[in-house]
């Protein structure tokens, strides 16, 4: 074996997978993609996609990605899809008038109450990447009853606002995201971000207009439905310890300023924040995306993953 490098772990072939449906209202159906061994159910894991993502972004067909990672290891994993992403259904459409104010406040309670249903009230483990981090955080801020059932939450690129200054922030939030998006949403009702090949799913109109607010450097975390102050709130609550990862060649959508500036923005106490790099001992300068599913990944960082939830 070449030394410095991990050895390939064989997922096992005993993992299985089932997709679960909550109703939530009239019309609406959440899904959870579940992945376990059937001998043993261990801790359970929620796992969370961000804006223009589905849940897809921790696993595929062939049982690659983290989820069925996890699950070899004796994981009870759940991935979430957002209302309208994935297989959740109905889709996304010019109809679609709900934001993540409803994602925070109604969404997020959904499944962490269905796996409380599932498994009673035992230690949870919560995993996000990009966005699904700040509407974790923020769900753990209006709910904060929710606190004391998690044990670790782990966050992959996880940012709220963009300070960082540069050729991608330009490209992609201020030209795309700012002016682009938003006047295609003012259009079309939505954002075809799956259609145009900048995202796996689409957006709402509503969920595009209150994720460009947040991003802004310096807006406030603030809901800008109903003015609920999330980082007032989240700091009078005890977190639970947090493992935050981003790549060195993240620069715009999870630079490691601005996911550090999260962390204090929650006022985290107990957090490892890492950088994935060749100079910080990882086999590769990961970005926003490939942090989650580089082939090597397997043997790098989710090995380490694996055991800061053990």
């Amino acid at each position: 074996m070449t030394p410095g490098v991990k050895k390939m772990p064989i997922l096992s072939t005993s993992v299985q997978q089932e997709s679960l449906e909550i109703g939530l209202g009239d019309k609406n159906k959440l899904h959870l993609q579940r992945f376990f061994l059937k001998k043993k159910l261990g801790t359970p894991v929620l796992m969370l996609h961000g804006s223009i993502e589905n849940g897809r972004i921790f696993y595929s067909e062939n049982r690659k990605g983290l989820a069925p990672y996890l699950a070899a290891q004796g994981y009870e994993v759940y991935v979430a899809d957002l209302r309208g992403r994935g297989k959740s259904h109905p889709k996304i459409s010019r109809h679609s008038h709900f934001g993540q104010t409803e994602a925070i406040c109604e969404d997020l309670p959904a499944f962490i109450d269905e796996i409380i249903r599932r498994r009673g009230k035992v230690k949870q483990h919560w995993i996000a990447h990009s966005w699904g981090g700040v509407l974790l955080m923020s769900m753990l801020a209006r709910f904060p009853k929710y606190a004391p059932l998690v044990k670790k939450i782990v966050c992959f690129g996880t940012k709220r606002n963009v300070h960082v200054q540069n050729l991608d922030k330009f490209l992609i939030i201020d030209l795309f995201w700012n002016y682009t998006a938003s006047l295609l949403t003012k259009v079309l009702g939505y954002l075809p971000a799956k259609e145009l090949k900048i995202g796996s799913d689409n957006e709402t109109k509503k969920f595009h207009h209150q994720v460009r607010l947040w991003v802004k450097s310096g807006y406030p975390w603030v809901d800008s439905q109903d003015g609920f102050d999330y980082a007032r709130a989240i700091r009078k609550i005890k977190l639970p310890p947090a493992y935050h990862l981003t790549g060195i060649a993240d620069t715009c959508l999870g630079h490691p300023n601005d996911v550090f500036a999260f962390i204090q923005e929650c006022g985290s106490k107990n957090y490892r924040f890492k950088i994935l790099s060749k100079e910080n001992g990882n086999l590769h300068d990961y970005d926003h995306v490939n942090i989650l599913t580089h082939p090597d990944a397997v043997k790098d960082h989710f090995v380490d993953v694996s055991r800061a939830l053990a």
